[in-house]
């Protein structure tokens, strides 16, 4: 049997997208969605469902979402599910799906001029001078679809 892992979301961030780097210097950016659905019930009610889905880039992808994109602003997805699963401070095992990003393209009209977010300083898109932030042994790059678990700080939940 074939298989397929195929994505396809457009919605508005739902906070800032947060860079880091691993310790090749490969920038990574952490970005939540969410996916607005409409509709009117057999009564003709205005019905609404948001699904919230955690996401993540890699590379240029990451810099350029980084550097033009901030909360609320709309964004068009393309890219494909991966489930993590590590074990919490408390000793249970947690897991989660997250979209990783393998295209992209902005919504929407740009935020001022030249595409940059308005009333903030640009975001940097080079990685930081010096020794990269700790990561787990092992860690993979884009291409690997074991991701180290996130940290404590990052769980949603």
């Amino acid at each position: 049997m074939a298989n397929y892992n195929r994505v396809i979301l457009a919605g508005n961030l739902t906070r800032d997208p947060q860079m880091s780097y691993l310790p090749n210097q490969t920038a990574v950016v952490e970005l939540g969605l969410a996916v607005n659905r409409r509709w009117k019930d057999a009564q003709g009610n205005n019905k609404e469902d948001v699904c919230f889905i955690d996401c993540r880039s890699y590379g240029r992808q990451a810099e350029t979402i980084n550097q033009y994109l901030s909360k609320g602003q709309q964004i068009l997805i393309e890219g494909r599910l991966q489930y993590s699963t590590w074990e919490g401070k408390d000793g249970t095992r947690r897991s989660k799906h997250r979209v990783v990003v393998e295209r992209f393209q902005f919504l929407g009209a740009p935020s001022g001029a030249g595409g940059a977010r308005a009333g903030a300083p640009p975001r940097a898109s080079a990685p930081p001078a010096g020794p990269a932030p700790a990561q787990d042994e092992g860690s993979p790059g884009p291409a690997g679809d074991d991701e180290p678990p996130p940290s404590g700080d990052s769980i949603p939940f």
